[in-house]
């Protein structure tokens, strides 16, 4: 039995990106699983951001989907802020999405959430254009990428030889990719020739047990179970001068403000000489830690791990997030 409203909400994805004071398109879809249901869709937004039009008036039916564009102005100056998605049916006002889980071994699950867009308006400079994506458990940085202004090609690990990787600036690896794939490890010296020929390589983070490969630098580096978990704990800036902190986005203390749930997880606690950490964060009462970013120049390009949370920051929309991971697949280039 699933108790369903009349009708479904959507955005293409989670985040979307603006430019301060310009407007965009948005796009929302509306579904039903019942016949004949019309009403009127509008989406809420603070007050600063300016939607146009007010509203449109929908009509569709069963098992039937229809898009609708709304042009959207944020603010003349960085912010974030929800987006949410409203339908009124009959009287009643709706915001629901529907998200369908089906595995075997739990079934179907039917999940309703508010159809929420987390909007980003923020000046951003990249340098690069083309990014390789190799995906690990599951996130959506590759997505996040795109929104950035990055062309994302997604990399299986067949892709991973000198002609699969001809023409990219910069190689992002996904989540704990070394805690569910068996095929990387073998793979990693291609990616390391990728480097010392220019290109950037960024590793997110991994959880220390479980791993299937312990080759993912050309450097040491040992991962522990430290986290900062305070998502406010504030930020120390080891080398204010480096290269990853001011180009071609200066990054100050403020973007770290806003950011979600944590700071990051599972840091090294080990490292070759090569890395160098260039941020420290710690949880009150703890002692900093400095793993969070470590950078190591490997021939003409760099080997960047990283355990702070940009699959949690990124999707939440995040400015300070996205300045500084563009800094990162940024580094090195004109």
């Amino acid at each position: 039995l699933e108790v369903v409203p009349p009708v479904f909400l959507g955005f293409p994805f989670e985040v979307a990106r603006f430019v301060p004071g310009e407007k965009r398109s948005v796009q929302v879809t509306v579904s039903t699983s019942r016949p004949g249901v019309s009403g009127e869709l509008s989406l809420a937004a603070p007050a600063d951001w300016k939607v146009a039009p007010t509203s449109q008036k929908f009509q569709i039916d069963t098992g039937s989907q229809a898009k609708y564009t709304f042009e959207v102005t944020p603010p003349p100056h960085t912010a974030s802020a929800p987006i949410v998605a409203q339908a009124t049916v009959n009287g009643r006002t709706y915001d629901n999405g529907r998200v369908d889980i089906r595995y075997a071994h739990i079934g179907h699950l039917l999940l309703q959430p508010v159809a929420r867009l987390n909007a980003v308006s923020l000046e951003l400079n990249i340098r690069g254009r083309n990014v390789g994506y190799v995906e690990g458990a599951g996130d959506s940085v590759a997505e996040c990428l795109t929104q950035m202004g990055y062309t994302v090609k997604r990399l299986t690990a067949a892709a991973l030889t000198e002609d699969g990787l001809r023409g990219l600036d910069a190689v992002v690896i996904g989540v704990r990719a070394f805690n569910v794939r068996k095929d990387l490890g073998k793979q990693m010296p291609a990616l390391f020739k990728f480097v010392e020929a220019g290109g950037n390589l960024i590793i997110q983070y991994n959880r220390p047990e479980g791993l299937k490969s312990d080759r993912f630098a050309p450097y040491d580096l040992t991962l522990s179970g430290q986290r900062v978990t305070d998502e406010q704990s504030p930020v120390t800036f080891l080398l204010p001068d480096h290269p990853a902190l001011n180009t071609p986005n200066k990054i100050t203390k403020a973007d770290f403000d806003g950011w979600v749930q944590e700071r990051g997880i599972y840091f090294p606690n080990e490292w070759d000489k090569h890395f160098t950490p260039i941020l420290a964060f710690k949880d009150p009462g703890e002692p900093p830690l400095e793993g969070g970013i470590l950078i190591a120049p490997h021939g003409r390009g760099n080997v960047i791990y990283t355990s702070l949370v940009w699959f949690r920051e990124l999707p939440a929309g995040v400015p300070g997030a996205y300045r500084l991971f563009a800094n990162l697949v940024s580094l090195g280039k004109g």
